[in-house]
């Protein structure tokens, strides 16, 4: 047994759960490629932020099956899926649920609560930015405190709750882009790019035929909570945390931490969310993949779909044709050589 599996964190019994959902994950990636194409590298982020107990946005242009991903990911890990489009005349209540006048069995009226389509374990907002604010704060709220409260009385949310939005970069007109601060509360950015030539054959090969044979199960409710649970409590080494903290820091042009190259490009960094974002991911990562420890790969690894969003650039930066995701990636590179050497 590796050294790192005998951490005074983790017993005998984690390390063989480890093992079992190491195991689970490359089921589960093999399930949903027997209808999604390619996407290898979404896939594992999804289940990241799954496993993490975080919530991720998905960006990319329509028809790249995003909902189809998370519908099926949903439907191996029987859970409870839910679909709401955004659209400009949506209310919170459409969100929530809401009271409703019910007449019992005794012939007495009284209001009863209707849950609303976030009352489901996997949550698809589709085209969050298409909605006004107040109902985007509504559905924000519901991700953060895993609760709504309607016309004075609270509901909780069943576990484990896992939103995932989308916004379409190319459709502008009419939006209500997510503020900073809201965007802050997603974990991940999930950029979804064009498929491969080969992988577009297939998708048309695979798609323009039978219906697509339903999956199988590969974990539940009570095996993902256990999951989640199990991969916060894997050991990070102190080094890990240091440079997962350095490096969020040198994102920020006016805390003296930044490099100069990046100081006329950046107009604000990411703040102490992030760096519990990668330690999380970096954890979450390293469970799926079958580690006992969190390596400076696993950070490393996270940082684009952690940092991306939270990295706001200047017109220089623009106007250079330089966005977030390069610049983040530059600063990882030289943090990881700075760290090897």
């Amino acid at each position: 047994m590796p050294a790192a599996a005998r951490d005074a964190t983790l017993g005998d019994d984690d390390v063989a759960r480890l093992d079992r959902l190491r195991d689970a994950y490359r089921r589960l990636e093999s399930e949903l490629g027997r209808v999604i194409i390619g996407q290898r590298g979404t896939i594992e982020r999804l289940a990241i932020c799954l496993f993490a107990r975080g919530h991720g946005l998905l960006m990319g242009v329509p028809g790249l099956a995003k909902t189809l991903l998370v519908s099926r990911l949903a439907e191996a890990v029987s859970l409870k899926f839910s679909r709401i489009q955004f659209t400009p005349d949506l209310m919170p209540m459409d969100i929530t649920g809401t009271d409703i006048l019910q007449e019992s069995a005794g012939g007495r009226r009284e209001f009863q609560f209707v849950p609303g389509p976030v009352f489901a374990n996997i949550v698809l907002a589709d085209e969050i930015n298409r909605a006004p604010p107040k109902t985007q704060a509504a559905m924000l709220e519901a991700m953060q405190e895993q609760k709504v409260t309607v016309v004075g009385k609270t509901s909780r949310l069943e576990a484990p709750f896992f939103v995932l939005a989308t916004q379409n970069p190319v459709e502008q007109e009419g939006t209500y882009p997510l503020p900073e601060a809201q965007l802050d509360r997603f974990m991940f950015l999930i950029e979804v790019d064009y498929p491969s030539e080969e992988e577009e054959i297939r998708i048309a090969r695979t798609t323009t035929g039978e219906t697509p044979p339903p999956l199988d199960r590969v974990l539940d409710a009570e095996e993902i909570i256990a999951a989640q649970s199990l991969v916060r409590r894997l050991p990070v080494p102190d080094h890990v945390y240091t440079f997962a903290t350095r490096l969020v820091r040198r994102t920020r042009p006016l805390g003296g931490t930044a490099p100069e190259w990046l100081k006329p490009l950046v107009s604000w960094g990411a703040g102490p969310r992030a760096v519990q974002y990668l330690i999380l991911g970096a954890k979450a990562r390293a469970a799926l993949t079958g580690a006992y420890m969190v390596r400076l790969e696993d950070v490393a690894e996270v940082a684009a779909p952690v940092l991306t969003h939270r990295v706001l650039t200047t017109f220089t930066a623009q106007a250079e044709g330089l966005g977030s995701r390069r610049i983040v990636e530059r600063l990882v590179a030289e943090s990881l050589a700075a760290e090897k050497g």
